[in-house]
């Protein structure tokens, strides 16, 4: 991003937003960002994914799926089974930091979390 001629930084283009919304849109649901989660510890494979996330394995695969399209996480084969992980350092970074500040801050005000959820977040 450039700085904008009053010294602030410029806002970025329309699709690069859009595309940020989206992929904020795909992380929306607690499940999905479980498994981003999940897989920001380590690379797992649907089984053990479904197992640590609570999910059934079709909904955590077809969850799965939508961040795989979407170019969050990547699969590869390993015998018969695939094994996922987080294909975007930078999600993990976010990832890590709004789920790390959430919970620190749990511990101080545990209405928060029910406030952002007023919000529609």
């Amino acid at each position: 991003m450039s700085t904008a001629a009053d010294g602030g930084i410029e806002d970025p283009p329309a699709e690069v937003l859009a595309e940020a919304a989206a992929a904020f849109g795909l992380l929306a649901t607690p499940a999905r960002l479980h498994i981003v989660w999940a897989l920001a510890q380590g690379e797992s494979d649907v089984t053990g994914l479904a197992d640590r996330v609570g999910g059934t394995l079709p909904s955590v695969s077809q969850h799965l799926t939508k961040l795989k399209l979407a170019g969050l996480v990547r699969s590869r084969r390993e015998g018969r089974r695939q094994v996922y992980l987080v294909d975007d350092p930078d999600v993990v970074t976010v990832v890590r930091l709004m789920v790390g500040q959430l919970t620190e801050r749990a511990g101080h005000a545990p209405a928060r979390a029910s406030r952002l959820r007023g919000l529609g977040a």
